[in-house]
């Protein structure tokens, strides 16, 4: 085990160091004080849809346990906290009625971290889109996009004098193609048609949040989160390497495209783009605004090969195997240099502007034995991915912060509370939490910081 002084003295001094939670996956409290359903409460209620019909209901209770669990971060010495804010209950029907109540619990959150020193970096949109705009559509509507823009309004002119950075979504990635294409998260959609309106109504929704973010709060950075894939042909084959560029375009391309160049990739829209919906005039530009910052989540490489079915449609490719053999709990290959060659691509593709790893970490299942959580695989992937990105500060890349994943073990989507990623263990029965081995270990390294080398990586 590294020693976290050691690996400390490899970051510059003003390196950022978090944790990260998201609204659904720990308030709980999903009827309290008006807030109304989202779309997951829908969708974990659907039998088949989450693991055990697990839900958001109780979680890790952190609506009602605010203070002690503001503590929490405190005490591991973190300088940070990347959290969303729960649209269902600022506007709980999406458009229409401001719910006070639900403002006030952000106003105490944030106004918590600022008492205890801790930055406050919040997430607009974190999957979980009020129930009631199902109605007219859900993301599938150009309205949710204009929805979005007045709730982020709302949000802004309550919460931005006390905000140190704010990001409109959070892996649009996943509320695109994995819940309207691959079913696998809500609103469970299987339709490519219905994914490519997904698709442009969040973009279009990124950008009128960043011109509302600006208007309101010009001195707030506003930035986006990305799950961005590093993909990796399965051979040197040129059917492979030709399946590799058209994956990157299907899940980075549509993103970093229109918001990084103002443009769709053409590969993809010779193939798909009859089937989007219209893209009226001045939609590139309200989406490609220079952004103060973007944040990176990632866990795992994408391998991929070419589909050899002639009728496959775009990007036409099948998984191919892993290389590494060491997996997380959750099934995902532990692969690091994945994340160096991914920030590179990206750089080079785009214009892009500093970067924080908004998300970082593993699942593994360990519990708790004589009050000790032995997590030993999961600190061993915070140590390699950790250095990936002290070597990629030294390549000169303005890596500028990161937040592990996460702050606590909680409701982990389509798997349920079966599947942990905490520093912190929680007893869902009780809500006791245990900070593992690598919660004391990543504290540790968060206490070297800031430091007085406040040295900026060579540009």
């Amino acid at each position: 085990m590294i020693d976290p002084k050691v690996l400390a003295t490899r970051f510059p001094g003003d390196f950022l160091f978090g944790v990260a939670t998201a609204s659904f996956q720990i308030e709980g409290a999903s009827k309290a004080d008006g807030r109304k359903p989202s779309i997951w409460d829908a969708f974990c209620n659907m039998p088949g849809r989450v693991y055990g019909r697990h839900n958001g209901d109780v979680a890790c209770d952190h609506y009602n346990r605010l203070d002690a669990d503001l503590d929490l971060i405190k005490n591991m010495g973190v300088e940070a906290y990347r959290f969303s804010i729960a649209w269902p209950r600022i506007i709980p029907d999406g458009t229409g009625p401001i719910n006070e109540r639900g403002l006030d619990f952000y106003d105490r959150l944030v106004d918590g971290c600022k008492a205890r020193g801790i930055k406050t970096y919040a997430t607009l949109y974190h999957w979980d889109l009020p129930l009631t705009l199902m109605g007219d559509g859900g993301w599938t509507a150009r309205s949710t996009a204009y929805a979005f823009q007045r709730y982020t309004r709302t949000v802004m002119e309550r919460l931005s004098d006390r905000l140190d950075a704010v990001a409109t979504f959070n892996e649009p990635w996943c509320s695109v193609w994995l819940s309207h294409l691959y079913g696998i998260h809500a609103p469970g959609e299987r339709n490519m048609d219905a994914a490519l309106a997904a698709m442009h109504y969040t973009n279009l929704a990124h950008g009128l949040g960043v011109q509302t973010c600006r208007d309101v709060a010009p001195n707030v950075p506003v930035g986006l989160v990305l799950n961005a894939h590093s993909v990796i042909a399965a051979s040197d084959s040129a059917a492979d390497k030709a399946a590799a560029e058209r994956a990157f375009q299907f899940h980075n391309g549509v993103f970093f495209g229109p918001v990084f160049k103002g443009e769709y990739p053409s590969d993809f829209v010779e193939a798909l783009g009859d089937r989007m919906p219209v893209v009226e005039d001045g939609d590139l530009t309200i989406i490609n605004q220079k952004l103060d910052w973007w944040g990176l989540n990632y866990y795992t490489p994408m391998r991929v090969a070419a589909d050899p079915n002639p009728s496959a449609e775009f990007p036409a490719t099948v998984e191919a195997p892993f290389v590494n053999d060491v997996t997380t709990d959750i099934g995902w290959e532990v692969y690091s240099p994945a994340l160096h060659s991914l920030v590179e691509e990206l750089y080079r593709r785009y214009e892009l502007p500093d970067c924080y790893i908004t998300e970082n970490g593993a699942c593994y299942n360990m519990g708790v034995e004589n009050g000790e959580v032995d997590d030993q695989p999961r600190l061993d992937y915070y140590v390699d991915h950790l250095s990936v990105v002290a070597d990629l500060i030294k390549d000169g890349y303005p890596m500028r912060g990161y937040f592990a994943w996460s702050l606590m073990d909680n409701f982990e989507w389509a798997q349920g509370y079966r599947m942990r990623f905490g520093l912190v263990h929680v007893d869902y029965d009780t809500q006791v939490r245990t900070v593992k081995k690598s919660g004391k270990w990543y504290s540790s390294l968060a206490a070297e910081f800031p430091k007085g080398n406040h040295k900026k990586a060579a540009s």
